[in-house]
C-alpha cells in the first residue's frame, strides 16, 4: 500500500528555522535505510506557509490568499511517499525517524486511495484506465534519451580528439579489465581487455556516453549529432577541426533556417551537423 507520511509544521519550521547539521545527517541516515528497504519513493521538505498561497473554491469563484496561514499544527513542513506492506509497517518506520523538529512534533500517516476504491464511481473502468495512462505519462516525463556511441576500439582516441577540438570533458571511464562482473564467454573480442567498456563525456551542456563495444565493427547510419554554437567563428572552428581526417558532407553556409550550417563526418565515422541559431528565431 502507498502512504503519504506528513511532517507537521511547528513554530520553528514556520519561522523558517533550518535544521541543524546533526539533524540533517540523522535524517539522511534514516532516508538511506528507507531506500535500502525499498520503501521510500520520494520525499521533500516544504518552505514555511509564508512562502505559499491557498486557492479557495466557491462555486465558480477562485480566490487566492497569500501565506502565512494560522493554525500551525495543521500545516505540513515536509513529506514522504512510501510503499509499505501495511499501516503497522509504516508506523514502525515512523517510530524510527529522528524527531524532525527541535521542539515536540508530529508525523501523520495517510493511506492513498487505490484505483479499486473508486470502482463504484467508475463501473466501466474507463476512468481508471485514463488515470493509469496519465500516471504512465508522468513517469516518462523524467525519462532521458542519450546518445551512446561505439568506437570499435578507438574510443579512447575519440575522447581525446573531442576533448581537443570540442573542449569535451570526460567523466566516468571504465575498461573491460575493470568490470566487476565477468563477461559472458566469447563476448569480448581478443585484445579488447583494456579497451573502454563505458565512458561518459560532455560537450557544452550535453552529456554523451561512449564505449569501444565488444569488438564489432559498426557504422553510424541514420543519425547525426547536432552541435549548436553561438557564432559563425565558433562554427567554422569546430567544423574545420571535426573535418580533419574526416569528410565534409555539406560545406558551411547560409540556409533558410540558419545563417551558418554544415555537415561533416569525423574520422571516427560520427556525423555532425554544425549550426548557429537564426537570430530571427531566437
Amino acid at each position: 500500500m502507498r502512504v503519504m507520511v506528513l511532517v507537521k509544521a511547528t513554530k520553528s519550521s514556520e519561522a523558517g528555522e533550518m535544521p541543524s547539521e546533526q539533524l540533517m545527517a540523522d535524517m539522511g541516515t534514516f532516508n538511506e535505510a528507507l531506500v535500502k528497504a525499498g520503501i521510500m519513493r520520494t520525499g521533500d521538505g516544504l518552505k514555511p506557509s509564508s512562502a505559499g498561497v491557498r486557492v479557495r473554491f466557491s462555486g465558480k469563484e477562485r480566490m487566492v490568499t497569500d501565506g502565512p496561514f494560522v493554525e500551525t499544527n495543521e500545516l505540513v513542513a515536509g513529506y514522504w511517499l512510501w510503499e509499505v506492506a501495511s499501516m503497522d509497517e509504516a508506523i514502525e518506520w515512523v517510530k524510527r525517524c529522528p524527531n524532525p523538529m527541535p521542539e515536540d512534533s508530529e508525523i501523520e500517516i495517510r493511506p492513498f486511495y487505490e484505483p479499486e476504491d473508486f470502482a463504484k464511481a467508475d463501473p466501466s473502468g474507463k476512468l481508471r484506465e485514463r488515470e493509469e495512462a496519465l500516471r504512465d505519462a508522468i513517469s516518462l516525463q523524467s525519462a532521458q534519451v542519450q546518445s551512446y556511441l561505439f568506437f570499435s576500439g578507438r574510443c579512447e582516441e575519440a575522447l581525446s580528439f573531442y576533448t581537443e577540438v570540442l573542449a569535451a570533458k570526460v567523466g566516468m571511464m571504465m575498461r573491460f579489465s575493470e568490470c566487476p562482473d565477468p563477461l559472458p564467454e566469447g563476448m569480448l573480442q581478443p585484445g579488447f581487455e583494456n579497451k573502454i567498456m563505458h565512458a561518459d563525456f560532455t560537450v557544452g551542456k550535453t552529456n554523451l556516453m561512449a564505449s569501444d563495444g565488444c569488438g564489432e565493427s559498426g557504422s553510424y547510419e541514420g543519425f547525426r549529432l547536432s552541435l549548436t554554437v553561438s557564432t559563425e567563428a565558433d562554427a567554422a572552428r569546430v567544423f574545420n577541426a571535426l573535418s580533419e581526417g574526416g569528410k565534409i558532407d555539406m560545406p558551411l553556409g547560409k540556409t533558410f533556417w540558419s545563417p551558418c550550417f554544415g555537415m561533416v563526418t569525423d574520422k571516427f565515422g560520427i556525423g555532425w551537423m554544425v549550426t548557429i541559431p537564426d537570430p530571427a528565431n531566437s
